[in-house]
This record gives structure tokens, C-alpha cells and sequence, in this order.
């Protein structure tokens, strides 16, 4: 007898964008700014002390929490760019990446029927750990130019089933950052409320034209209540080694201890020494926002001689566009025609929607060395009108 699977827990879910236009990019021999990562080495010191740990025999099983001296490196990040102090045992943890981190966070507390609110464009990790912990998604749409939160919304969406708010600030795709008005509604919506944040600020040291980002850490409000997720893959350049962390008040983080360690337990250790002494000689992390604030403008000056319509880009690695006037292309078939006839991968703005809302722009990942980001330009400047 053929076994016969029963109803899909994640039905809709299908092969993510990135992936689709990766393997197109390849299929193609196309540039790929799709997917979110660099095409360059990380530093060289960064590598050799993997190499260097590894030989040395950190190859076993790290601690739960992540080692000390990571989680020591990190406590000292937070208190000297953001005066926040975190406890490195009791209120740090080490993740096998921030999504990671932050599926666990939500398995740690979401139960059925609990309603979880998010933004979109939304990243897409989201929504489907929502679900399969029997949650109910409530989207609050920010909508093309400008993208900001409509606070009026979120107020009205929070009820006694609400369990949590999910923020990502610098937010992906858009490319935009909180303000300090934004963080006043949300301080008075979860007031006096058992409201959990789950705030992803992976893109936290990717900030522009001076900037500040506002992590929810800073508030005491906000501080409460909240898992601040962070990534090294961002910071580093080093997506592949699949490192972040979480930080969160000692009675959240002791819920969150109870899940991570039946899914990952523990993380690569060699990577985890390597990065704690790589960041012992990192006083200020600005430098990563100057980095790719340069890739930023570079591709932004190219660009503008397209007939794009180029959005505002805040924060994160990526730049996007409104194609309006090149075509009237659904946003997929756009990224498809473009892929094909201009050999440059990019994502659609209608897969950060759960409705899939086409309001024609795309993303370009501008975290790739010179050469790739002027093989893009030279086919993109011969862009034309095609309606």
C-alpha cells in the first residue's frame, strides 16, 4: 500500500523567490542582485581564526547558551554603541542564524489560535513559523512610496488574542528605518499589555546618511518585553556561517532556553571563537555602514540614468525601484523579463505579501563586490521602454 501523507502543515508554502531566482540567475548566466549575499571574502584575519580554532581542537559541542566569550563580545557591542546592558549569561544567546532565532522565539511562545501581528513587506520567515505553531497572522500593510506603518491600524488589530508584534527595523525589502514617532505608538499600543516584540534587527549596523538606528533595546518600555535578534552574517559578511543571536530579559529568555535546546542545542563552535576574537579588536561598528553606504550610492548614481523610479534607501543592503514607466508587467514576470533579456536576477516586491500586492518595484542586493555590481550597470543602462 503507497503511503498516503495527510494535509500539508505549511500548504501554501512553495520554493521561496530567492531560490527561484537564484537557479534562474544561474540558468541564465545572469548577475545575480537577488539574493541577500555578498559575493566577496569576509576579512582575512576573520577566516584564519576559524582555521586556527578548528586546528586547535574546538570541535565539540559548544554550551547551550553559546560561549562566554562571544556572548561577553556581544554584551560589551550593545553597552558601548547603544549604553544597553545585557547579562552575557542570563540574557544572551547564541542561534544558528537569526532565523533561527527567531522560529524558536516564536515556537517558545505562539500556542493556537494566539494572533501575531507583522508589517509587510514582511520577510519571509515569518508567517509560516506563525502557523505551524497554530498562530493567526494579522498583516498591517506599509504601502509603496513611502512605506511607513499606519499606527491607527496596528492599534485597531490588538485584542486579547494578540501575543505578539513582530518588527524588522532596518526593514527588508523597503530598505527603511524606524523613527522615534514610531517608537512612541508602539510603546502606547503595548502598554499595559502581555504583549511579547520580537524584534528582528539583523540589518542593525547598516544605516545612512547619518542615520541612527533605534533598536528597541534602548527603551525601557520596550526593553521589557522584548528578543532583540541580531546577525553576524550581516555584520561579517559571512551568511554562510550561519551565526547570530538573541537578547532578551532573563524570564523571556529562560522560555526560549527551554526550545532552542531541543532544536539546535548548540552552535558551530570553532565560528563562534573566531567571531568573539575577531570582534575583541572592533571598537566601533560604523564602519560596516560606510562600507555600504559607497555600494549604496554607486549603484544608486548608475541607476538614476534608467528609467527607474529609485526609492529611498535607509538602511540594509538593498536598493529598490519602482518599473512603472519601463512596463506593465506583473512585478514576477518583470524580474523574469529582466533576468532573460537584461541577464540582471532581482526580487519582486509581491513576494513580501502574504495577498501578493504588485505595486511594481523590485529589490536589487547591492552586497556584491565592484565587478558584479558593474556587470548589472552595463546591461541595466540599456534599459528601454517596453510598453
Amino acid at each position: 500500500m503507497a503511503l498516503r501523507l495527510s494535509a500539508s502543515k505549511l500548504p501554501d508554502v512553495k520554493t521561496t523567490i530567492f531560490t527561484e531566482m537564484s537557479l534562474l540567475a544561474q540558468q541564465e548566466n545572469a548577475v545575480n542582485l537577488s539574493q541577500g549575499f555578498p559575493d566577496y571574502q569576509a576579512d582575512e584575519n576573520l577566516l584564519k581564526y576559524l582555521g586556527d580554532f578548528a586546528k586547535e581542537g574546538y570541535n565539540q559541542y559548544a554550551p547551550l547558551f553559546g560561549i562566554k566569550e562571544l556572548r561577553e563580545e556581544i554584551s560589551r557591542k550593545f553597552s558601548s554603541q547603544y549604553q544597553v546592558n545585557y547579562h552575557p549569561d542570563a540574557e544572551i544567546n547564541i542561534t544558528a542564524g537569526a532565523t533561527q532565532g527567531i522560529f524558536t522565539v516564536i515556537s517558545a511562545f505562539v500556542e493556537k489560535d494566539d494572533e501575531v501581528i507583522i508589517f509587510e513587506p514582511a520577510y519571509d520567515c515569518y508567517e509560516p513559523a506563525i502557523i505551524l505553531n497554530g498562530g493567526i497572522v494579522k498583516n498591517v500593510k506599509m504601502l509603496y512610496p513611502d512605506y511607513k506603518i499606519n499606527w491607527t491600524e496596528v492599534k485597531n488589530l490588538v485584542s486579547e488574542k494578540t501575543k505578539m508584534i513582530i518588527i524588522n527595523n532596518p526593514n527588508n525589502p523597503s530598505g527603511k528605518i524606524l523613527k522615534q514617532n514610531d517608537i512612541e505608538e508602539l510603546i502606547k499600543i503595548v502598554k499595559d499589555t502581555n504583549i511579547i516584540i520580537l524584534s528582528d534587527e539583523v540589518y542593525e549596523n547598516i544605516t545612512f546618511d547619518g542615520k541612527s538606528h533605534l533598536t528597541l533595546a534602548k527603551y525601557s518600555e520596550l526593553k521589557e518585553r522584548t528578543f532583540v535578534v541580531g546577525s553576524f552574517g550581516k555584520l561579517l559578511h559571512i551568511t554562510g556561517w550561519k551565526i547570530g543571536y538573541i537578547l532578551a530579559p532573563e524570564q523571556l529568555m529562560n522560555e526560549f532556553r527551554k526550545v532552542h535546546q531541543y532544536n539546535v542545542f548548540c552552535v558551530n563552535t570553532p565560528a563562534q571563537f573566531a567571531i568573539a576574537k575577531y570582534l575583541q579588536n572592533i571598537q566601533d561598528f560604523s564602519q560596516t555602514s560606510t562600507f555600504f553606504e559607497e555600494k549604496r550610492n554607486y549603484l544608486k548614481s548608475a541607476l538614476s540614468e534608467t528609467p527607474f523610479e529609485l526609492l529611498d534607501c535607509e538602511g540594509t543592503y538593498f536598493l529598490s525601484a519602482h518599473f512603472g514607466s519601463i512596463s506593465d508587467m506583473q512585478d514576477k514576470d518583470f524580474c523574469y523579463w529582466l533576468t532573460k533579456e537584461y541577464k540582471v536576477a532581482t526580487i519582486p516586491f509581491s513576494a513580501f505579501y502574504k495577498d501578493k500586492t504588485d505595486e511594481k518595484v523590485i529589490r536589487f542586493c547591492f552586497a556584491k563586490k565592484q565587478e558584479t555590481l558593474d556587470k548589472a550597470i552595463e546591461q541595466l543602462i540599456k534599459l528601454k521602454i517596453n510598453k
